[in-house]
């Protein structure tokens, strides 16, 4: 099959228009026209339906835009590895982790990321959605569960806990509570019961709201909860690893907290030898060795 060929195929089909892709190729539109033509000729289908207003991909031609796709995000990635280099850590890192990590976590350590790396790019996506590693929609991912896709090199960073926590403020007013019933006569603020998250977490709110709380404040985000637990609105449930960047966070009944609940950084194999995924990994590493001290320091003063 014609590379080539191929290469305008996927252009047409990404752009679903023969001017756009042949301006992104800088081709005329009859010669993108012709190329389709003739991939159509050597296949002996029909790629596109063709209407006023675009182009869309018929059923062989969505099985062949999957396939250009997959090749595109797999050259991507060569093209990577290719331009890192021994000497230099640059370029684009595409990081994928929960919101709350990201911005509660990680993005407040990304300076010193920036200060070591100046030519780095990080594209940092946010979401409780997993994407696809091995598809290339993204470069690293950090979860709180080892993933289960195949071909992924793996690092348990450490182990979290989802916790009670508020300010002394709230607790001045409104007092501290002795027992878990006693959660019932404070306003309780944590993540939505329908929003995807560590199923520990979910128990732990599960548990709390059987307890008829009549005041809540439910976010769809771990930032959410904070803003609302910093604004003295109530007792949060937030994830312990808080405690290192929010020292006037106090902990309410140490007693209760979720099971452990671990967090893994991932990588597609293919990335093994990739200068910017190692300086991300050692990075994220050595700040996590930063923050268990931290805590160990901390767990010895209290206790």
């Amino acid at each position: 099959m014609d590379w080539d060929k191929l290469r305008i195929f996927h252009a047409v089909a990404d752009a679903g228009s023969l001017t756009h892709a042949g301006d992104a190729l800088h081709l005329s539109q009859s010669a993108v026209s012709r190329q389709i033509r003739a991939l159509e000729e050597s296949l002996n289908t029909t790629l596109f339906h063709r209407h006023a207003r675009g182009l869309i991909l018929t059923e062989q031609g969505e099985l062949l835009f999957e396939a250009t796709q997959a090749m595109n995000k797999r050259l991507e990635a060569a093209a990577a590895r290719i331009r890192d280099t021994e000497e230099e850590v640059f370029g684009e890192l595409r990081v994928t982790t929960t919101t709350g990590f990201g911005t509660l976590w990680l993005a407040p350590r990304l300076p010193k990321l920036y200060e070591r790396y100046p030519n780095l790019k990080l594209d940092l996506m946010l979401e409780e959605r997993v994407l696809d590693l091995p598809m290339r929609e993204a470069d690293v991912a950090i979860r709180m569960k080892e993933p289960s896709q195949a071909d992924l090199i793996r690092r348990r960073l450490m182990n979290i806990r989802m916790r009670l926590y508020a300010t002394p403020k709230y607790i001045s007013e409104h007092g501290m509570p002795e027992t878990i019933e006693d959660i019932a006569n404070h306003r309780l603020i944590a993540q939505h019961a329908g929003t995807p998250q560590v199923a520990a977490g979910a128990s732990l709110v599960a548990r709390l709201l059987g307890l008829n709380i009549a005041s809540t404040l439910t976010v769809n985000n771990y930032f959410g909860v904070l803003q609302g637990v910093a604004n003295h609105l109530g007792i949060g449930v937030l994830p312990d690893y808080l405690t290192a960047d929010f020292p006037d966070l106090i902990r309410v009944l140490p007693d209760v907290e979720s099971v452990e609940v671990p967090v893994f950084l991932a990588y597609p194999e293919e990335l093994r030898h990739s200068k910017r995924v190692a300086a991300f990994r050692d990075f994220v590493t050595e700040e996590i060795i930063a923050y268990r001290r931290r805590q160990h320091e901390e767990d010895a003063i209290s206790g």
